[in-house]
């Protein structure tokens, strides 16, 4: 159990420190502060959690790992209950905090939404980044690479794709940091939900895929 234990609080970490960041200290930190934090979030669960659970905290990451062949189906689905359940939690100490369930970093697109990105502009984003994200996922954790330096190339990564893509989608890349905001906020926020389930499926399936089939290997 104390796998699965791991990636819940770690995924209700991502999103308590990520969306806090934009929801309690948005106007002060901006975008670059939005970014890091979720960044920064990622990097010190993996080394708080790593050892644990490897730190996936996001459903996709869990996925990609299960096609690589570097975990079993029934681990991939006790991964999925732990992160979603820890991704609603978070968002729920978020709302607690923050005194209302309007706003909680909800991912999205379209008018009304940050830089009202259509819906073809959103999936491409969501699909490339999380196929960039799973690439280096992969990559820094198999067996040839440097011992100690994959939270930091995983954090970077997800700090430089905030950095990207907030005003197109918010940047999912992760179904469960969606999901916790989407049920609170509920309205368009879960109408456009299934955007960030399918989108970051697809690109982990393509970056898995690169290492399944040995396109990309050491």
């Amino acid at each position: 159990m104390s796998k699965y234990i791991a990636e819940f609080i770690g995924t209700l970490c991502l999103v308590l420190f990520g969306c806090g960041a934009a929801v309690l200290g948005g106007d002060h930190v901006g975008q670059l502060g939005i970014a890091l934090a979720f960044g920064l979030a990622i990097i010190a669960m993996a080394y708080g959690i790593g050892p644990i659970s490897g730190c996936h905290v996001n459903p996709a990451v869990s996925l990609a790992v299960f096609i690589a062949g570097r975990m079993s189906l029934r681990d991939m689905g006790g991964y999925w209950v732990a992160q979603f359940s820890g991704a609603l939690a978070g968002a729920a100490l978020l709302a607690a905090i923050a005194g209302t369930a309007h706003g909680l970093g909800q991912n999205g697109w379209g008018p009304g939404y940050l830089g009202e990105f259509p819906l073809p502009a959103a999936a491409i984003f969501e699909v490339v980044m999380t196929a960039l994200f799973v690439i280096v996922i992969l990559g820094s954790t198999g067996p040839g690479a440097p011992a100690g330096f994959a939270g930091l190339a995983i954090g970077l990564t997800l700090a430089v794709i905030h950095i990207v893509g907030i005003q197109v989608t918010g940047v999912s890349v992760n179904p469960a940091r969606s999901f916790g905001p989407a049920v609170l906020v509920g309205g368009q926020a879960l109408s456009q939900l299934w955007l960030f389930f399918v989108a970051p499926a697809v690109g982990a399936t393509i970056g898995a895929a690169l290492f399944r089939f040995k396109i990309l290997a050491t």
